[in-house]
């Protein structure tokens, strides 16, 4: 039953071009750990309240990592290829 409510659980997605951020509200415990360390990205005063486009995929991706919940985390853009056929 857990794998069924995991699987349902909702999940916003807020893109930057290099990388989506996923947001889980449900598993978020408002540690604000995120809005500490980019109060430029997240801004819970703000709608949108996440906005990835005032950070690099780098810097998302380190401040992600230290989400204690596992509230966000990360999933990295498919690059296009540039050939000429």
């Amino acid at each position: 039953m857990a794998a069924k409510n995991q699987k349902d659980m909702e999940i916003h997605e807020y893109a930057n071009g290099e990388v989506t951020l996923l947001w889980k509200p449900k598993l978020c415990i408002h540690s604000a750990i995120c809005v500490r360390t980019l109060p430029n990205v997240y801004d819970p005063k703000a709608r949108p309240w996440i906005r990835p486009e005032n950070a690099t995929g780098d810097e998302l991706i380190e401040q992600i990592a230290k989400c204690p919940s596992g509230a966000l985390s990360v999933k990295e853009e498919s690059k296009m290829s540039n050939k000429l056929e």
